[in-house]
């Protein structure tokens, strides 16, 4: 086994679980969320020359799979469910009501406040790195997630995220 097929066998193992949950997040639908980190790893195993740092692995991993979701995403139109077919997630100390609740303010949630949110939560990333992948600053991070939380708060405590203070007109946080 050559030095770069262990590399990437760990880093299989190390980040597979985290780029899962994210796919996931991304797109509601395990068999797709199962192949988005398929098609990551293929395409990270055929871009690992590229790599520069190995320090910002995680990163380039997701930021990989982010950009094969945008791919697909572009290439196809949006697959209709059954929502009586839909398992809903065991999360620990969530009611079902109240992780149903949580679910539909995330989807409800504008796309710039839910993905650095959920990037944060279920990838671990901290404010510096969502900077770089998003490519602003980190006091620009920093306000999105504080905003996405307020926002979060405001939707589940019943309170119309479109009286609050802060955000424009087209229900979306400048």
């Amino acid at each position: 086994m050559s030095n770069k097929e262990r590399e990437l066998e760990l880093a299989v193992r190390s980040y597979s679980a985290d780029l899962y949950r994210f796919a996931y997040w991304l797109a509601r639908d395990r068999h797709v969320a199962e192949d988005l980190v398929q098609e990551c790893f293929e395409r990270a195993w055929r871009n690992w020359a590229n790599l520069n740092d190995e320090a910002a692995l995680k990163k380039w991993l997701f930021t990989i799979l982010r950009h094969e979701f945008l791919r697909r995403f572009e290439r196809k139109q949006l697959d209709t469910c059954d929502i009586d077919e839909i398992e809903p997630p065991v999360a620990g100390g969530l009611g079902l009501d109240d992780m149903l609740a949580l679910r539909q303010a995330l989807a409800s949630a504008p796309r710039s406040l839910s993905e650095p949110l959920v990037m944060q939560v279920l990838g671990g990333f901290s404010a510096e790195e969502l900077a770089e992948l998003n490519q602003t600053s980190t006091g620009a991070i920093t306000t999105r997630l504080s905003r996405a939380r307020q926002w979060l708060r405001a939707r589940l405590s019943g309170e119309h995220p479109g009286a609050h203070p802060q955000l424009s007109k087209g229900g979306e946080f400048p």
